[in-house]
């Protein structure tokens, strides 16, 4: 890292700002220089000397990168006005909500020369870390079956806090892409795509557009059988679950700690380190921001040394081209 501060500035003054606020607070070679919101607002428990801009473009202060914490469906454009500038861009889950969107965000910053990543911290725990070096290796056996469980709750008042929430145009859909979208990247991350999806979705308990509980089975060219049961119905709210089943025997971890490992002549690599992860079971409020300090430090890293970040673009859409692909094959 440069003794130079990696600048940021926080686009969006929403709930998951305050996660990037705490973040770079307690980073040290990270500076946040101000924020971007169209409304004006600042974000809660901000600095009241940080200054707030009204676009990206209006910035006034020397910065390096972005950070989009705004909607879904809004990252095109903040990702478009940041690599107009020449600056780097760190997107909120998710990259974008379609296809389309997400092409012109990596072809925008890659004519421009940026970085461009997405912040799916879950990536960053060691014991997925750990899992996903084993998998590569081939050290567990072949994996016939792995079975990930995202069944959260969100109340009304949580789809009532912005007009947006609920629906296709901006949020893209329901849990599988909203609440899931971190479980679903680390499926991408550990097991690459399927070659085919069935999905089944409903909306059984809010009044919302999009689905609140679905479940998608999925077939890899090595025959490999996935399941990924999404929700944010399911009172009062559980850790995310993810079982590997392999010719060694079964992994199984709980909101990315693994709690069991029955895997004949490979030792437990768990090694009881801290990390805390939001389990977001309950709630979108984000305490423990060890992750995204992770997320932001390496992001940081990787433009200093040119090389790619930990969740590069082009790795990190892939979560959203599975759940299209969910949404798409949606059985009735």
């Amino acid at each position: 890292m440069s003794d130079t501060p990696f600048r940021y500035v926080i686009v969006g003054s929403g709930n998951i700002s305050r996660t990037y606020l705490k973040a770079i607070e307690r980073s040290p070679g990270l500076e946040l220089v101000g924020t971007v919101s169209r409304s004006g607002r600042q974000i809660e428990n901000a600095p009241a000397e940080l200054p707030v801009f009204p676009s990206i473009g209006k910035v006034d202060l020397p910065f390096d990168a972005a950070i989009l914490c705004t909607p879904n469906g809004l990252h095109h454009q903040g990702a478009r006005e940041a690599a107009e500038l020449g600056k780097h861009v760190l997107t909120e889950k998710v990259l974008e909500i379609s296809r389309e969107n997400m092409d012109a965000m990596i072809n925008n910053c890659e004519k421009a020369g940026v970085t461009l990543a997405v912040s799916y911290q879950r990536r960053m725990s060691p014991e997925n870390q750990t899992l996903k070096g084993l998998l590569e290796t081939g050290a567990l056996g072949r994996v016939f079956a792995a079975d990930m469980r995202v069944k959260f709750w969100r109340d009304e008042a949580y789809y009532n806090s912005g007009a947006y929430r609920g629906g296709y145009e901006i949020d893209g859909g329901g849990p599988f892409i909203q609440q899931a979208a971190h479980n679903v990247d680390l499926f991408c991350w550990f097991f690459g795509m399927p070659e085919k999806v069935v999905s089944m979705l409903e909306t059984c308990v809010h009044d919302i557009e999009v689905e609140d509980h679905g479940t998608a089975l999925l077939r890899y060219a090595d025959g490999m059988l996935g399941s990924i049961t999404a929700s944010s119905a399911c009172k009062p709210g559980f850790p995310p679950v993810l079982e590997i089943h392999t010719q060694k025997g079964t992994v199984v971890l709980v909101n990315d700690e693994i709690t069991t490992w029955e895997i004949e002549g490979v030792d437990n690599p768990a090694a009881g380190k801290e990390f805390e992860v939001h389990s977001g079971a309950d709630s979108a409020a984000v305490e423990d921001t060890a992750g995204h300090e992770a997320i932001l430090q390496d992001f940081a890293a990787s433009v200093h040394e040119g090389r790619e970040p930990a969740v590069p673009a082009s790795s990190g859409r892939l979560a959203t081209d599975l759940v299209l692909q969910i949404y798409e094959s949606n059985v009735r």
